[in-house]
């Protein structure tokens, strides 16, 4: 049975489901298609950290379904703008799990994980999948991958 490792920028997924399709992602069923792939032996989802009651229960739910949430702050400048992104941990992560499974999972749709998702697959011959919305993920992650999988209607609530 393949070992899997899936990383969820969840600010992502949550910006371009609703962008596209005017829904949420499920996240259940994102599971079950995991397990349907092999065993999913790491799981992380990363979030900005709000202390309001409906990001609270949304993080408590993916530990239920079997991930383990990072969080940041959410930061808001004094000019009104905000910052919070996980790019480098979760690059950081996806290299140091990628020489022990057999198949990298990334969510997002961020161009910027490109050269990341080519470099675990000539490193260390890891399958690298990703999981995007078709029209807000970039070309180039796209073809960086073995697999692209669009998230569709059948992944959303």
């Amino acid at each position: 049975m393949k070992k899997i490792a899936v990383f969820v920028d969840v600010q992502n997924i949550y910006y371009t489901t609703r962008q596209a399709y005017g829904r949420q992602f499920n996240y259940r069923q994102l599971w079950q298609t995991l397990n349907d792939m092999g065993e999913v032996v790491t799981a992380y989802a990363y979030a900005i950290r709000r202390d309001d009651d409906q990001q609270i229960k949304f993080q408590d739910a993916l530990r239920h379904i079997g991930f383990t949430v990072k969080l940041k702050p959410y930061i808001q400048r004094a000019d009104g703008s905000t910052k919070g992104d996980w790019d480098v941990g979760i690059a950081i992560d996806v290299m140091e799990a990628a020489p022990e499974v057999d198949t990298v999972v990334l969510l997002s749709g961020d161009g910027d994980f490109d050269l990341l998702m080519n470099k675990i697959r000539l490193r260390y011959h890891t399958e690298a999948v990703v999981l995007g919305v078709p029209s807000l993920t970039a070309n180039s992650l796209v073809n960086s991958v073995d697999r692209f999988i669009a998230i569709e209607d059948d992944m959303l609530l």
